[in-house]
């Protein structure tokens, strides 16, 4: 069967504090069914405080007695996908996991029953304060598995009454996931699909020989252009004709994180201005819409498919009941290239390519026809309807020219659309001046707004104790340093603003909860963030509770530029204000 999708992880941070309409008009291009991308997977980050790409994302459970259902964006994203599509499917998959399960280790297979715990409770507190259902779990995203662990997690999913949850394993290579299944009859029996990243289009004999279903779980992830365009559209067909893959995830669903961070606009649109309220609809919402507009989980692939003889493949599909839908793409080596894994050389040349529709498709009388062309915007046409095939005079058999970098969707169905909504606003800078008081009564998200935790999480924090201006307050929450997944700094630290700005005032009013341990800074011009944070430069003011200041160069306090006392002690609120002007310098005469 046949589908396909898109997922996150700290990628959609800005799109939730869009203003309306434009917020629902993305969502809209995502999720709503024949309007744009109609996906059919979500697949969400199960938040575990650590970094994960390009940001932390809260867990439920910050600590061993802790539990809150209602923090970061994913709670909302998923209600608001199914809103849209009841039938969407939705996966849940952990990256890290709070520091509390490794019991001082950075590991979360020391105790397994705990973990399992925590990974059910997020399912169960879906459904219990959502009304969420969870279809698929995973393991760890592209770090090792343990098979005891998957064995303690379907039992513990059993027990809680989830035996309809599936669980998909690794989500990382294709061995040693395989060859362990084999080994292992009960593995093999608790695992209901394999899940890979960027396959390549291919897969290894041990998968098949599981007879699971396969998946490629992370894809794409290529700069959302006319080439990430062409990689999706490529991949979309040619996972499924060379490795048997019958849905692909695009990481990400939608760009929605500052742009200078990691892999910036890698999403299957772009909307990265909540300020402004300047959205893109990319060419690979379009690529999807060639698919998923035209097919359903629980559709089938005929036998009837393969590749071209001058490049290009094809798929065909039925959902059994007389429908048929044949997707043609011929996307050039040039025009494909995804991120990784590198692809070989292929030639894709003009050709004519005739279809001959046998056994009870021979009696269907028209198909209708969708169009891309990508490339020269002259030349370009992103998922337009053409006059439908009639087929009643051509004894079922009809022909397609075809050229390089063209996708064509033929189908019984009627239901496609293109969706339109009026051109959004223009794109405009992070504003100049910007300022937040975190007061908020009743914070809809537990966060505040365009801040994006690198290391650490911050969130609103009402400070009931004090009476005056310091009641609403923006909280680093973490008390230990979470089960990394990638490398997270050594110092909490949540971004904002413009990368670009380089004279800058920055005030802000600060608490040390530590007494003698306890510090904080302020920082401009920090040049990078995601899993580079460890390494940002820039320009940081620190305060220290043990009476000293320093001003560094980077977030490590490697780079020290000046340094001294200051009548600095915890539990008491001061105001930081650090002024950066960079001046020009003259060049030299020679």
């Amino acid at each position: 069967m046949g589908f396909m999708v898109a997922d996150l992880w700290a990628t959609s941070r800005l799109l939730v504090n869009y203003p309306e309409p434009y917020r629902s008009q993305i969502l809209d291009y995502l999720f709503k069914p024949n309007f744009g991308a109609s996906l059919h997977i979500l697949k969400v980050e199960i938040g575990g405080d650590g970094q994960t790409t390009d940001g932390t994302e809260p867990s439920h459970m910050h600590y061993a007695l802790d539990e809150n259902y209602f923090r970061g964006y994913e709670w909302w994203l998923m209600k608001e996908a199914k809103k849209r599509n009841p039938n969407i499917t939705l996966m849940g998959l952990p990256w890290s996991f709070p520091g509390w399960l490794g019991k001082g280790f950075n590991w979360p297979y020391v105790n397994l029953q705990l973990t399992a715990y925590y990974v059910v409770s997020w399912i169960v507190g879906a459904k219990h304060y959502h009304d969420l259902d969870i279809d698929y779990i995973g393991i760890w995203n592209e770090r090792a598995f343990d098979i005891n662990y998957i064995k303690v997690l379907r039992r513990m999913l059993n027990y809680q009454g989830l035996q309809q949850v599936k669980i998909i394993a690794s989500d990382n290579l294709w061995e040693p996931i395989s060859a362990s299944m084999l080994l292992d009859s009960e593995l093999l029996r608790v695992i209901d699909v394999i899940g890979a990243h960027y396959p390549g289009t291919r897969t290894v004999k041990d998968a098949r020989l599981t007879e699971k279903k396969l998946w490629s779980s992370e894809d794409f992830s290529t700069l959302n252009s006319d080439v990430g365009a062409g990689c999706w559209g490529r991949i979309l067909n040619q996972n499924y004709i060379n490795g048997y893959m019958t849905a692909t995830i695009a990481w990400n669903l939608v760009a929605s994180y500052y742009e200078q961070l990691p892999y910036g606009r890698c999403g299957l649109m772009t909307a990265q201005e909540p300020w402004s309220g300047h959205y893109v609809v990319e060419a690979p919402i379009w690529i999807s819409a060639h698919t998923t507009q035209f097919t359903q989980p629980g559709w089938y692939y005929l036998k009837t498919v393969g590749h071209l003889e001058k490049g290009g493949s094809y798929v065909a599909l039925t959902d059994g009941l007389g429908n048929l839908t044949i997707i043609v793409e011929t996307m050039s080596h040039k025009h494909s290239m995804c991120i990784r894994p590198l692809l070989p050389y292929f030639n894709v040349s003009r050709q004519f390519a005739t279809f001959i529709l046998k056994g009870s498709f021979s009696e269907i009388p028209e198909l209708q026809v969708w169009y891309t062309k990508l490339g020269k915007p002259s030349k370009r046409f992103l998922f337009k309807q053409l006059d439908s095939l009639w087929l009643l005079d051509s004894g079922g058999s009809f022909t397609l020219e075809l050229q390089e970098d063209e996708l064509f969707t033929l189908t019984t169905l009627s239901t496609g659309s293109k969706g339109s909504y009026l051109l959004p606003p223009k794109s405009q800078p992070f504003p100049c001046v910007y300022k937040d008081d975190f007061n908020v009564d009743y914070p809809f998200f537990s966060e505040a707004p365009n801040f994006a935790d690198q290391t650490g999480v911050f969130e609103y924090f009402m400070n009931i104790e004090d009476p005056g201006e310091h009641r609403f307050t923006l909280r680093q929450v973490l008390n230990q340093r979470p089960i990394t997944w990638a490398a997270d700094a050594f110092s909490t630290i949540s971004i904002i603003g413009d990368y670009k700005w380089s004279n800058l005032t920055i005030k802000c009013d600060v608490y040390l909860e530590t007494p003698e341990k306890g510090g904080v800074f302020i920082a401009g011009r920090v040049n990078k963030g995601g899993i580079l944070i460890r390494s940002a430069r820039g320009v940081f003011f620190w305060i220290f509770a043990n009476g000293t200041y320093r001003v560094t160069g980077d977030l490590a306090g490697w780079i020290i530029y000046t340094s001294g006392h200051a009548d600095v002690t915890a539990k008491k609120w001061y105001t930081l204000t650090l002024t950066i002007n960079v001046t020009g310098r003259r060049k030299k005469t020679p």
